[in-house]
């Protein structure tokens, strides 16, 4: 059995489970999976899984239901930056102390990530700058697309920051759930997305290809299908990020697309 990683997402998925008052009913959640990956055992991933450090932050805002969910992405954020990500439950009216102090803290300057502002659309902004001393804590809002707006809009304490507009080249890939359009990226899509923008290249393309190959082999395992040898190229990719002085690998993000 693989160590589960000690890290917000976790322990947030684990005091959820223990204020239920019944099972959680999630499509896929009776199937028996690694308590580490959150993937069906003969699809397990944690082998390749990536840790590094990075400057940037990510403080999620998880709907009610998410850290529970088998298909959250948001995880595998926190898998790959268990330092400097943090997880909390979304409350309108009232949020966890310790979120407002995050978002007050000195040391970090907040960007609400999301692709527009239309009520104050002059806190919209495509580039991250910081201002002497700060470094970047990227809010992202972990949900579907109608609760990532209801928690964007009924959020009074991050009326004050400005707003990242991610605006990725490439289509999602994600199809674990369907979003109401190509465009919308999952959570960890975005969070791969804004680590470039921060010039955090070899965190983002690790979340990346953990993301893809978590992706590939989820998608594998709803219809049974055992990894293939098109998998060989990102999990060479992902040994490089994980070997010391590893080379980042392009294939590795190119080669997972089609999975």
């Amino acid at each position: 059995m693989n160590k589960v990683p000690d890290h917000a997402v976790n322990r947030l998925r684990i005091w959820r489970k223990s204020i239920s008052t019944r099972p959680f009913l999630a499509r896929g959640g009776a199937v028996p999976r690694c308590e580490a990956c959150q993937l069906r055992h003969a699809w397990c991933a944690c082998e390749w899984r990536p840790e590094l450090k990075a400057e940037a932050g990510f403080c999620l805002l998880m709907y009610d239901s998410e850290p529970m969910k088998p298909s959250n992405t948001g995880r595998l954020i926190a898998d790959v930056l268990p330092d400097t990500t943090w997880a909390f439950l979304w409350q309108r009216t009232k949020p966890h102390p310790e979120l407002l102090a995050l978002l007050a803290d000195p040391a970090w300057q907040p960007y609400v990530v999301f692709p527009a502002c239309e009520k104050e659309p002059t806190r919209l902004t495509t580039e991250v700058t910081l201002a002497p001393g700060k470094k970047p804590l990227f809010i992202l809002l972990d949900g579907t697309w109608p609760e990532a707006r209801k928690m964007f809009n009924m959020s009074p304490y991050l009326d004050g920051f400005p707003v990242l507009a991610v605006k990725p080249e490439a289509l999602s890939t994600y199809g674990m759930r369907v979003a109401n359009c190509d465009e919308h990226l999952c959570t960890a899509e975005v969070a791969a997305c804004v680590l470039e923008v921060a010039g955090e290249l070899e965190a983002g393309q690790a979340l990346q290809l953990w993301f893809n190959l978590f992706s590939s082999r989820y998608m594998a395992g709803r219809v049974s299908r055992a990894p293939g040898e098109d998998e060989t190229p990102l999990l060479q990719a992902l040994e490089a990020i994980k070997g010391e002085g590893g080379e980042l690998a392009e294939v590795g993000l190119r080669g997972s697309d089609a999975a």
